[in-house]
């Protein structure tokens, strides 16, 4: 029985050794890692400030190698806790110095992977996208950031711009809509959307109407506006838009000669003369604007302004054929309005003023007159040595004759005889 007893004893004991061999000392493990991790925290406590001190040097002197040398030293060590931003800002600019947007690229990543919400890394994965051409990524990564900080304009500006060139009209539309949410004066903002209507087809009047309304001193959006009103035959609103610009700025050339196009358009020609005349003024060298005016008024029949106009070119320069043109076609216009159904002595006399002009105007080769003056000989309108003949002798002895009707009332001028007759 001692023997069983005793024989059963060892077998507990040696059991017992046994499992004190296998069961791990939980206790002593957790020791060693403390002390490795006390340890750890020790030598970055002496390396780390050490290694950001280096690091700062080789990037103030511009030694990227190293600069990324010793960053990628700090990150293996665990630096990074302490200042992630810095260390893997700097980290990935140097890598940019280097043309290595690649490298940046998987630096910035690995930052963000600690610091998920941080702006300045991911506006320089940004930058790190677009120099390799990954067009997708960056969208992406500007939309994360429109996320983080929905009032930065110029995250919205890039990404509108990137909507762009990837042909995403809408998107594009809808973000410079959002800028002009939170800033409605924004220019650039404003001139973008007006194109991309444009491109995409839509009405941009709204825009400008809008871009004017918040820039009312902006002497170049109202004159936008009223051009884009004037191509959507919208004369009325113009020339109120125009009347603000000019109050703005009443030196503005461009806008007295808009306003004269949209009082034109709006058949209010005595409105439109006055416009011209005050650009006129500002120009008084500017033959176009004189020839201008003085079809504004051929064709509302005021035919007297519009000689004097005429007469106002030539006296400008005697060797412009344009300039006697103008005037035979004041003479041709009025013959036109005022001629009986038989014609008379009157409507002679005028037809003969427009033909001798046409004629002046030729032989200063300006022919764009050619065809009313051949339709003046061709129906045998003009005053000749027959009509001369027939005059009483009283007026004959004068060497002249003239107008009297009421309808050429403002005609002046005296039809010499011909030598001829």
């Amino acid at each position: 029985m001692k023997e069983i007893r005793l024989s059963k004893l060892v077998s507990i004991g040696v059991a017992a050794i046994f499992l004190s061999m296998c069961v791990p000392p939980e206790d002593n493990e957790n020791n060693e890692d403390a002390a490795f991790e006390a340890y750890l925290d020790s030598l970055r406590e002496v390396r780390c400030p050490r290694l950001m001190s280096s690091a700062a040097e080789y990037y103030k002197n511009r030694d990227w190698p190293s600069t990324i040398r010793v960053y990628r030293e700090l990150v293996d060590l665990g630096c990074d806790r302490d200042d992630p931003e810095e260390i893997y800002q700097y980290y990935a600019i140097a890598h940019e110095y280097l043309g290595q947007f690649d490298s940046s690229e998987f630096v910035l990543v690995k930052g963000l992977q600690l610091l998920p919400n941080n702006v300045q890394l991911r506006k320089r994965l940004v930058y790190a996208y677009s120099k390799q051409g990954k067009t997708e990524l960056q969208i992406s990564e500007l939309i994360r950031l429109n996320d983080l900080v929905p009032d930065d304009i110029q995250i919205k500006m890039d990404l509108a711009e990137l909507y762009g060139l990837q042909e995403l009209y809408e998107d594009q539309i809808d973000i410079l809509q959002d800028i002009l949410d939170i800033d409605p004066a924004n220019e650039k903002a404003q001139s973008e959307i007006a194109i991309v209507y444009e491109m995409t087809g839509k009405d941009p009047l709204d825009v400008y109407r809008e871009r004017f309304r918040t820039n009312q001193n902006n002497v170049s959006y109202g004159i936008d506006l009223a051009d884009r009103l004037l191509l959507n035959d919208e004369p009325y609103e113009a020339i109120n838009i125009l009347k603000k610009v000019i109050k703005v700025d009443n030196s503005s050339k461009l806008a007295y000669r808009k306003l004269g196009q949209a009082y034109f358009m709006a058949d209010q020609l005595d409105e439109a003369s006055g416009a011209y005349e005050e650009l006129f003024k500002l120009n008084p060298r500017d033959v176009q604007i004189a020839i201008k005016i003085c079809d504004v008024n051929t064709a509302g029949q005021n035919y007297a302004k519009a000689l004097r106009w005429a007469d106002k070119l030539i006296s400008m320069d005697k060797n412009n054929g344009e300039a006697y043109g103008r005037k035979g076609n004041v003479y041709y216009k009025s013959f036109q309005d005022c001629r009986t159904p038989v014609i008379s002595l009157d409507d002679r006399i005028v037809a003969t003023f427009a033909f001798n002009n046409f004629n002046k105007a030729e032989k200063l080769n300006y022919k764009s007159f050619n065809s009313s003056k051949s339709w003046l000989k061709e129906n045998e309108v003009l005053f000749t040595r027959a009509q001369w003949f027939m005059l009483d002798d009283n007026v004959k002895n004068q060497g002249y004759v003239t107008v009297r009707s009421e309808c050429y009332n403002w005609v002046q001028e005296k039809l010499k005889k011909d030598p001829k007759w």
